[in-house]
């Protein structure tokens, strides 16, 4: 263990487009770390400490804000280094003996979308301590937050066993070592999305005799520990002109189906997630079918009581209600029931799990 000594369905699609670039706005929540729950007064407290961010593992990353005076800045344990966006950034190791890691794990506001390419972007500054810089920054996007017992290398083979898709590991590297102590350097890659991402987690996740390092000082920490601040994923836009769109998708009826892009936080019944073409597929089915009716149903994981879980179904299901009916689906046409935390798909001992459960299912019926 690392220690650290604080000092002080089938669908076809036809389009037709005239389209010119640009970029989108950024998908990261809290991407400069300002929004917090608590100043932070302690190490490793980043769970409790910062909005819509947490540790993916054991390892235990910092956050770091002005309002604090044991994990303010510009000067900490680490070494001094004044925030470029703001009051507040995180730090973390990415190199330490016996492979020890430290990772950040942040949530996007949508769901990217399949086939489109997205430019993702974080600054980071090197801490006056380390011994060591590294030449390669990591970065996974999962499907469904990550929860993995460990303080050692996030692997290959502990993405290989959780729910959802994972992506592959992109690096951002290039000749010369991220060793600059004082001012921000901006890392930034080009990927294209395969549709499933919600979440990225930043990191180093080769172990110790892979990583490609460069020692700056003598055992110091003999670790190689960054600051970290401003992370941003955007769409490299296209903007459509004479855009013409049919889409067909064809639903068993009498069967549950689960919206696999409508998505939800804990205790919020607004969705959320890449839901605009699964809801309008959804859509141009019924209208073309005017006598099949849908059954809308909603559930909630176990965080809450059973009452509040159930109210919290029901709005869930409201809402998709809410959007065929004012995309010209009859009222008597639709129906929704909720269920509260009675029918989970998955564990609530998991943040994974919960997020499964989190969710809204549709059924399709032709009357007698």
């Amino acid at each position: 263990m690392f220690t650290k000594i604080l000092h002080f369905g089938t669908i076809t699609t036809l389009m037709i487009c005239v389209c010119f670039y640009g970029f989108g706005q950024n998908l990261v929540l809290n991407p400069s770390f300002e929004n917090y729950r608590q100043c932070p007064v302690t190490l490793g407290n980043l769970d409790k400490d910062v909005i819509d961010w947490n540790m993916p593992t054991l390892g235990s990353t910092d956050y770091f804000n002005g309002c604090s005076t044991v994990m303010g800045t510009p000067e900490n344990f680490n070494g001094k280094q004044s925030a470029n966006f703001g009051v507040g950034y995180v730090g973390f190791y990415m190199y330490a003996p016996n492979d020890y890691r430290e990772y950040i794990q942040g949530e996007l506001s949508t769901t990217l979308q399949k086939g489109e390419h997205y430019v993702v972007s974080f600054y980071v500054s090197l801490a006056e301590r380390s011994d060591f810089a590294m030449k390669e920054f990591g970065i996974r996007f999962t499907e469904y937050p990550v929860e993995v017992k460990t303080s050692k290398v996030l692997s290959g083979l502990h993405f290989s066993k959780l729910l959802g898709n994972t992506s592959a590991v992109l690096e951002i590297s290039y000749s010369n070592y991220y060793s600059d102590e004082i001012k921000w350097v901006k890392l930034t890659t080009e990927f294209e999305a395969t549709g499933t991402e919600n979440y990225m987690i930043i990191g180093n996740f080769k172990n110790n005799k892979r990583t490609q390092k460069y020692q700056t000082k003598r055992k110091i920490t003999k670790g190689s520990y960054y600051y970290l601040d401003m992370v941003s994923v955007r769409i490299v836009k296209s903007k459509l002109q004479n855009t013409a769109v049919i889409q067909k998708k064809e639903y068993a009826l009498d069967s549950i189906h689960v919206f696999k892009n409508v998505y939800f936080n804990t205790n919020k019944a607004d969705i959320r997630g890449n839901h605009q073409q699964e809801m309008e597929l959804l859509l141009s089915y019924l209208t073309i079918n005017p006598a099949i009716e849908i059954q809308i149903l909603g559930h909630t994981d176990d965080v809450g009581s059973n009452p509040f879980n159930q109210k919290l179904s029901e709005r869930r299901a409201k809402e998709v209600v809410r959007y065929l009916t004012k995309n010209g689906i009859q009222k008597n046409r639709i129906s929704s029931q909720g269920f509260g935390s009675s029918k989970p798909i998955a564990t609530n001992n998991t943040e994974a799990g919960r997020f499964l459960n989190r969710r809204v299912e549709f059924v399709l019926s032709k009357p007698d």
